[in-house]
């Protein structure tokens, strides 16, 4: 079966990709969002990294940019039946873990563009899926952090096996969601076993808050060949 992923370029909608590939489906493109801020449905930190993951993975990408009239789950609707239409997929894999209001809506939008909706990570034990990200090859840094307990220099480092483990003792420590799904932290992709080459970004840190700091990206690029200078906001 063709299907549309559901992408943001963090850690969970890469994984949704990671295991459709592994349960045989072929991966026609990527659907992605660039919403308006504070959007309930959708993924904002570092979205245009997702247009570089894409060429790291040689898929097709389906990207637009929410204007300020766009109804977010109208324009997701377009996309899934121009994803229809254009690739002929026949279901769309999203990377949901924990969102009621997230997880409905994709499928209400999927159903009604005549597609049928896969959620792998829908519910699964937090501390054993992200064992299960890194422990398969992803690789991620925290692009941002916004609890107590994280600390600032956490962002722009990747989570390795030592670092996942230090952060599921702080999560355990102090109540925080072990896959920041309580938006404790932002994560965004630099390697996967799917990438044909790896995301290399550069950027500096901005501190919001006692506890909150986040990563602004200034240059992506891929193994050094392929380059953008990103405005900053």
């Amino acid at each position: 079966m063709k299907v549309a992923v559901l992408y943001s370029g963090g850690k969970d909608s890469i994984y949704a990709l990671h295991w459709a590939w592994l349960q045989g489906f072929r991966i026609a493109c990527l659907v992605t969002v660039f919403p308006r801020p504070y959007s309930r449905m959708y993924h904002y930190p570092s979205i245009e990294s997702t247009l570089y993951q894409a060429k790291a993975m040689d898929i097709p990408i389906l990207y637009r940019r929410a204007r300020e009239e766009d109804d977010e789950l109208s324009l997701l609707r377009k996309l899934f039946i121009e994803a229809r239409d254009l690739y002929g997929v026949e279901g769309v894999v999203a990377g949901a873990l924990l969102s009621d209001y997230q997880r409905m809506r994709i499928s209400l939008v999927a159903e009604e563009a005549g597609l049928k909706t896969y959620t792998p990570l829908w519910r699964v034990d937090q501390e054993s899926y992200m064992r299960e990200v890194v422990g398969n090859g992803i690789r991620f840094i925290i692009t941002s952090v916004s609890a107590y307990g994280l600390r600032k220099d956490y962002v722009g480092m990747i989570v390795d096996e030592d670092l996942l483990e230090e952060l599921l003792a702080i999560a355990k420590r102090y109540g925080l969601n072990p896959a920041f799904e309580g938006g404790e932290a932002e994560t965004l992709v630099v390697d996967a076993p799917l990438f044909k080459k790896k995301l290399c970004v550069k950027g500096y840190v901005v501190e919001d808050g006692l506890w909150s700091a986040r990563l602004v990206i200034t240059r992506i690029w891929l193994n050094n060949r392929v380059e953008i200078e990103l405005e900053e906001n």
